[in-house]
């Protein structure tokens, strides 16, 4: 994860914003009294909210842990 302060990031707008689309990596952005964000590409983020979802309740992650049981047992 790459970090940057605020006035970095301002600096460097399109580099850094590019540098998060273009490789899907985070980038920390330090700002004062401790409200530092964190950034990421808006595939990443769906990417994320997707996982989250699928594994929120007990039945779903089970059936995703059998299923990649599955497909590691025939070697694919």
């Amino acid at each position: 994860m790459k970090a940057v302060n605020y006035s970095e990031l301002r600096a460097n707008l399109k580099t850094n914003l590019d540098a998060v689309t273009d490789s899907q990596e985070l980038l920390l952005v330090h700002r004062p009294k401790n409200r530092s964000i964190v950034m990421m590409s808006l595939n990443e983020y769906n990417s994320l909210q997707e996982t989250l979802h699928l594994t929120k309740n007990k039945a779903n992650r089970e059936r995703l842990d059998k299923a990649i049981e599955n497909i590691n047992k025939s070697g694919r």
